[in-house]
């Protein structure tokens, strides 16, 4: 596997997160806690853009229906929220999946991916 540079240490903020294209794939890098973390920014569910919904420590929400990630092992939280027939058919079509994760290391002030 290779690592590859997505950026520089001092360029994020702590609590945020963006999406960054690594060979040709779409993925989520966040900061918490000085921490870094890189996961696919598509969500397994209904391919929400998971840099647009919302962090909170290191779960990010999906904007499209809620369902909640672990950045830290891309483990399931919640997988959509909500009740009634849309819900119930969105859980019944699409069983909870994790997010892919990818390790994330600073070097020299460098943000790298091993993809």
């Amino acid at each position: 596997m290779n690592m590859t540079e997505v950026g520089k240490s001092g360029e994020m903020k702590n609590g945020t997160m963006k999406e960054i294209s690594v060979d040709r794939r779409k993925i989520l890098l966040a900061r918490v806690d000085d921490q870094y973390y890189a996961t696919d920014n598509r969500c397994p569910h209904m391919g929400g853009n998971l840099s647009q919904g919302k962090l909170e420590g290191t779960i990010v929400t999906c904007p499209k229906h809620n369902s909640q990630f672990d950045l830290k092992d891309g483990r399931v939280v919640r997988w959509l929220k909500g009740s009634g027939f849309l819900s119930t058919v969105g859980k019944a079509l699409k069983s909870p999946r994790p997010l892919v994760t990818y390790n994330v290391k600073v070097q020299d002030d460098k943000i790298l991916i091993e993809i």
